[in-house]
């Protein structure tokens, strides 16, 4: 058996120093090496370790119930979020009620292209949605998160620079390895037939599809927020309330609602 990857976290009690050195000390002890660390909220630290077999976190999960100065609050093998936890020194906001909405702000960019890059490397179909009010840096954080994935990225549909509405691919655009992105608005109130049978035919495919606005995209589609696998919330602020009323009001953007106001 190779070596196993572990995630341990502790809530501090008392900070005393050495702490951190007695806990490290203890991880030597028993043949644990400490791959990465960092503080993941107020008084709690994230460790991951390497080890050769379970009997060594069992011996270190005993040892540290008689510790009173810290409590394990986490003793598993690592998530995706413990892996970014630890790498960022804070945990993604977590919509309580719905455990597939993850949440950020413009200052967490950073955290969340990373996110991102994790689940674009992963194998399969994946579909994300991600709401957001206009230039907060949704599809720029796509493209960001398919370069550090090492990932080619197609606009099916966008505003990014021009308005992008596509019909077709070619034939090495249908890779499983390429990231689609698909923007609800310009979807659903400018594209043809012909776009949306794209879609159903990308849809299919076992690879990445990252549709913006996914509320405005299910609205006028036969897909729910069912089929997505993620939900991210990008904000300016924690307090910005996300809404689409702008985009049903012609008066204000022009005669077909949406061209004068890029979202």
């Amino acid at each position: 058996m190779g070596k196993q990857e572990w995630y341990l976290e502790y809530e501090i009690h008392i900070n005393r120093p050495g702490l951190l050195g007695d806990v490290a000390s203890l991880l030597g002890m028993l043949s644990i090496n400490i791959v990465t660390i960092n503080g993941v909220r107020d008084s709690r630290r994230g460790m991951l370790l390497l080890c050769d077999n379970n009997e060594q976190i069992e011996r270190l999960s005993t040892i540290l119930q008689t510790m009173d100065n810290i409590t394990v609050t986490k003793l598993r093998q690592p998530k995706l979020l413990d892996r970014l936890a630890v790498r960022h020194g804070r945990y993604i906001q977590r919509d309580a009620d719905d455990k597939k909405t993850f949440r950020f702000v413009r200052d967490e960019l950073g955290l969340l292209v990373d996110f991102m890059a994790e689940i674009f490397k992963e194998k399969g179909h994946k579909l994300i949605g991600i709401r957001g009010m206009p230039r907060v840096g949704k599809t720029e954080s796509i493209v960001a998160a398919s370069v550090c994935a090492n990932k080619r990225w197609l606009f099916v549909s966008s505003t990014l620079i021009k308005q992008t509405v596509r019909s077709q691919l070619i034939e090495d655009e249908y890779s499983e390895d390429n990231i689609f992105i698909i923007d609800g608005i310009v979807s659903t109130r400018r594209a043809n037939e012909r776009h949306w049978q794209l879609i159903r035919e990308l849809m299919r495919l076992e690879a990445t599809k990252v549709v913006e606005h996914p509320d405005i995209f299910v609205r006028h589609t036969e897909y729910t927020l069912d089929d997505f696998d993620y939900i991210i919330e990008l904000r300016h602020d924690p307090n910005e309330e996300i809404t689409y009323d702008v985009i049903d009001q012609p008066s204000l953007l022009g005669n077909d609602g949406f061209s004068e106001f890029d979202f």
